[in-house]
């Protein structure tokens, strides 16, 4: 896919989205609120996570020690893993899916009161991954 489309898909919605954002939050307008409702959703996302894991059981978490002693860079990314075993299910996905939008929410919310703009901050952080390549290693 065009690197140009892919860009101007991400700057439309994330424009449309923090426009649409600001329109609509009243009750955690103040930048206190903004900050600890990143945190709530932040938790909730985990919890829903852990429940995949615990509740439904859709997917188990395998977790060993990551292999970071390849040669090369490909042969470390082939090697090292998420610990993800199994596939989140239609459930799991949809709370997942709410609570990562309501995350996203609060995130707009805070870029609009500290005049910062996502789709600008979402493009650096594109293109320095893509400059960078492997060296931006996070």
């Amino acid at each position: 896919m065009n690197d140009n489309i892919i860009n101007s898909d991400m700057n439309s919605t994330c424009k449309n989205f923090q426009e649409q954002v600001s329109k609509v939050l009243i009750r955690h307008k103040s930048i206190l609120d903004m900050m600890t409702k990143l945190d709530e959703y932040n938790a909730r996302i985990n919890r829903a996570v852990a429940k995949s894991v615990t509740s439904c059981g859709c997917i188990s978490i395998n977790a060993t020690k990551q292999d970071y002693s390849k040669e090369t860079f490909e042969e470390m990314l082939d090697s090292t893993k998420t610990h993800v075993e199994g596939n989140i299910c239609d459930g799991c996905k949809e709370v997942l899916n709410e609570e990562i939008g309501s995350y996203l929410f609060y995130l707009a919310a805070l870029c609009n009161s500290l005049d910062l703009n996502m789709d600008e901050i979402l493009k650096k952080e594109y293109n320095t991954i893509k400059t960078l390549g492997v060296f931006s290693l996070k």
